[in-house]
């Protein structure tokens, strides 16, 4: 049970911080937007950009650049990168 306390939503980490997706907590059309998006466990993802206003924010993962609201990267999970 102590992995799971080393785990953050995907809305904590900083711009240019990285980090390896490993639970998705949504449900429904949210999580089935997610995994088609390719969020699944395994996918090492980047906070590239944050707007002024800190949502959305810019994500870099599998050769692309998506925008997501803070609410819907508060259902991903990821193990921080060591930075």
């Amino acid at each position: 049970m102590e992995y799971i306390h080393m785990l953050q939503p995907l809305s904590a980490l900083p711009a240019g911080a990285s980090g390896t997706v490993r639970v998705l907590t949504a449900t429904g059309g949210p999580l089935r937007r997610l995994l088609d998006l390719g969020l699944v466990d395994g996918t090492p993802v980047e906070a590239a950009f944050k707007g002024p206003s800190g949502d959305p924010v810019a994500y870099s993962f599998r050769g692309v650049l998506i925008a997501l609201r803070n609410q819907d990267a508060a259902t991903v999970l990821v193990e921080p990168h060591a930075q």
